[in-house]
C-alpha cells in the first residue's frame, strides 16, 4: 500500500485504521531491530556469534584484546615475561599495523609448545598459551582457538568494510531510509494519539451525561478524563521510546565501528522480551491455580447468597440467624471466604517468594497491628450490638445525652435521627460503654413510650393532678388510649411531689416523638390552666402562715372523681 494512501487511511476520526497503524509500527520495530551484517561479514563464521552476550569485565591480572570495539580474546596470564595487559596492547598494535597495509589478511594458526600462534598475512599477531584457558568453565585451548578465529575473521571483515566507500555509502543510505521510516511511524503515532484521544473525550462526555442520578454525577468526569489522558500519554511516549531505541540500534549496526553497540542494544531489548515471555509462561500455571481458588471462593459466596437473601426477606429465621443478624453475618462470611482464598492462593502469586514481597507483607502487618487497634475495638463493639440485639433499626432510644430513632447500625458507628431534624453518629464503642434507654422494647404492639414529669405543690390534691395529666394525654394526637396512660408519683420532695406521666405513642412514622411530646406539654398547660392549677414548684424561706395540706372535702376536686362515681 503506498505511503500517502496509508496516511490518508489513518485519519484520526477513523478507528478502522488502528490495526493498520499498529501493524505498521510492529513491522517497523521488527525491521529496525534486525542487525545488518555486511556482505563480507556474512561470508565468515563470525555471523554465528553476532548476537553473543557482552564479555564480563576482566579480573585482576587479565586483559582483553579489543579491535574495532569488538572483543577478540582475553589474556589471563603472562607469557615470556610480558604481563597480560602488555600482551593485549602488543596484539592490538600488531593487528592494526597488519590490517593497515591492506595486503593479504589470511589468518593461520601455528601450534607451538608455548601455545597457538596467530598469523595474519604471514605475520604474527599474538600467541594464546595454555594458561589463557578458562579452566573453571571447562574450556580447552582448542575451543578457545576456534572462538578466537571466528572473532578475528569478523574483525578483519569489518575492517575491510570500513575502508570500502561503497559499503559505507550503502550503510549511510540504509540509515537514512530507516530514519525516514521512523519519522513516518512517529508521525502516524502522533496523529493516532490525537485522534483516539479526541474520540475518547467525546465518548466519556456522552457516557458521563447519562450516568446521572437525581441530577448528580455518579462518576467525576474530570477525574476520568485526567486518568485516560495520562494513560494515553504514557502509552504514546512508551511507543515513541521503543521506536527511538530500535532506530538507534539499527542505525548503529549499519557501520562497522559502531556495529557492536547496535548489536548490544538490540540484544538487550530482545533479552528483556525473552525474559518477560519466559516469566509469563512460567507463572501461567500458578496464576491458573490462583484463579481457580478465587473462582471457587466466588462460587461459595454465590451458594450462600440465596440463604442470606431468604433470611433477609423476613420469611423465616435459621436458629440465631434472623433479619437483625443476617447482614453482618453475610459480610463476615464473605470476608472470611475471600481471606481464606487469598491465603491459599498466596504461594502461587508471582513474586510471593521474593524477599521484597515478604518484607512488604511484614511491613503491612506491622502497620495494621499498630494502627488498627481502635478500628478492631470499634468493629468488635459493632458486632456485640448486632448479635446481642441490644439495638434495632427503627427503635427509639436514649444513649447518654442523645435521644432519637435508630436509622442504621454499622460495624463501626450507629446513626440516630432526632425529631429536631438532626442526625447523630455515635461510635459503637461509646454505646457499649454507656447506659442505653430503649423506649420501644417495653411497649405492647407498635410504638414507643412517652414520659414527662411535673412538680406541683402539696396544697394541690394529688388525685386532681393525676386526673389532669391523664386528661391532657387523652387530648394529645398520637398517644394511644390503650394501654391507658398512667401517672406515677416518683418522689416526695421537701416542697412538692413529683408526678411522671407514662403513655404509649404511635410509631415514629406517624408522628415523630418530639412532636408528640411537644403537643403533650401544650395540652398539660391547657388542662392545668382550665382548672386553675399553677404549674409551679414552690420554695420556702420560712414556714407559711397556713398549713399546706388538702382538706378531705377537696380531695376529689375536678376533674378527679370519687371512686365508684
Amino acid at each position: 500500500m503506498p505511503l500517502p494512501c496509508l496516511l490518508s487511511a489513518c485519519h484520526p476520526s477513523r478507528t478502522a485504521c488502528l490495526p493498520t497503524v499498529f501493524l505498521l509500527a510492529l513491522l517497523a520495530a521488527i525491521a529496525l531491530g534486525l542487525p545488518g551484517p555486511s556482505a563480507a561479514a556474512a561470508s565468515t563464521p563470525a555471523a554465528a556469534i553476532q548476537q553473543s552476550p557482552p564479555t564480563a569485565a576482566p579480573a585482576e591480572g587479565e586483559a582483553d584484546l579489543i579491535l574495532m570495539n569488538r572483543h577478540v580474546v582475553r589474556f589471563r596470564s603472562s607469557l615470556l615475561g610480558s604481563p597480560a595487559s602488555q600482551r593485549a596492547e602488543r596484539g592490538e598494535r600488531n593487528l592494526a599495523a597488519i590490517l593497515a597495509r591492506d595486503e593479504n589478511d589470511e589468518v593461520k594458526v601455528q601450534h607451538n609448545q608455548m601455545g597457538n600462534i596467530f598469523l595474519v598475512g604471514g605475520q604474527m599477531a599474538f600467541i594464546l598459551s595454555h594458561d589463557d584457558v578458562d579452566k573453571l568453565s571447562g574450556e580447552t585451548l582448542e575451543t578457545l582457538t576456534l572462538t578466537t578465529l571466528d572473532k578475528l575473521h569478523r574483525v578483519i571483515a569489518e575492517t575491510r568494510e570500513s575502508r570500502d566507500s561503497e559499503a559505507m555509502a550503502r550503510g549511510a543510505a540504509t540509515a537514512a531510509g530507516a530514519t525516514a521510516v521512523a519519522l513516518i511511524v512517529a508521525l502516524v503515532l502522533s496523529r493516532l494519539h490525537k485522534g483516539v484521544g479526541g474520540r475518547l473525550v467525546s465518548a466519556i462526555d456522552s457516557k458521563a451525561e447519562r450516568l446521572r442520578l437525581g441530577g448528580a454525577e455518579l462518576i467525576r468526569r474530570d477525574r476520568i478524563l485526567a486518568a485516560v489522558g495520562w494513560l494515553m500519554n504514557a502509552g504514546y511516549w512508551l511507543l515513541v521510546l521503543l521506536l527511538a531505541y530500535a532506530w538507534l540500534g539499527f542505525v548503529l549496526a549499519r557501520f562497522p565501528f559502531t556495529r557492536v553497540w547496535g548489536e548490544q542494544l538490540n540484544g538487550y531489548l530482545l533479552g528483556i522480551a525473552v525474559d518477560l515471555g519466559k516469566g509469563i509462561l512460567t507463572t501461567l500455571p500458578n496464576l491458573l491455580i490462583a484463579a481457580i481458588m478465587f473462582l471457587l471462593a466466588r462460587g461459595v459466596v454465590g451458594l450462600l447468597k440465596p440463604l442470606f437473601d431468604h433470611v433477609s426477606s423476613g420469611e423465616s429465621g435459621i436458629g440465631w440467624l434472623d433479619r437483625d443478624t443476617v447482614e453482618p453475618t453475610r459480610k463476615i462470611a464473605n470476608i472470611l471466604i475471600w481471606i481464606f482464598a487469598l491465603v491459599m492462593a498466596y504461594p502461587y502469586l508471582p513474586g510471593s517468594h521474593t524477599e521484597a514481597f515478604k518484607g512488604m507483607s511484614v511491613l503491612i502487618g506491622l502497620m495494621v497491628s499498630l494502627g488498627a487497634s481502635s478500628i478492631v475495638g470499634q468493629g468488635a463493639s459493632g458486632l456485640i450490638l448486632m448479635y446481642s440485639r441490644t439495638l434495632r433499626s427503627g427503635e427509639y432510644v436514649r444513649i447518654g445525652e442523645h435521644e432519637g430513632t435508630i436509622v442504621g447500625i454499622n460495624l463501626f458507628t450507629t446513626r440516630l435521627r432526632t425529631g429536631r431534624g438532626a442526625e447523630i453518629t455515635l461510635p459503637n464503642a461509646l454505646i457499649v460503654g454507656s447506659a442505653t434507654r430503649n423506649y420501644s422494647r417495653t411497649v405492647s404492639g407498635e410504638g414507643f413510650m412517652v414520659d414527662t414529669s411535673v412538680t406541683i405543690g402539696y396544697d394541690t390534691p394529688w388525685r386532681q393532678v393525676e386526673a389532669m395529666l391523664i386528661e391532657a394525654a387523652g387530648r394529645t394526637p398520637g398517644i394511644l388510649a390503650t394501654p391507658t396512660p398512667r401517672v406515677y408519683q416518683t418522689a416526695l420532695s421537701d416542697f412538692y411531689p413529683e408526678y411522671c406521666l407514662v403513655a404509649q405513642a404511635l410509631p415514629a412514622g406517624a408522628l415523630p416523638r418530639a412532636e408528640v411530646v411537644s403537643r403533650l406539654h401544650a395540652n398539660i398547660q391547657d388542662v392545668f390552666n382550665e382548672h386553675g392549677v399553677q404549674i409551679m414548684s414552690p420554695h420556702y424561706m420560712a414556714d407559711p402562715a397556713a398549713d399546706k395540706v388538702v382538706p378531705p372535702e377537696k380531695w376529689f376536686t375536678p376533674p378527679a372523681g370519687k371512686p365508684g362515681a
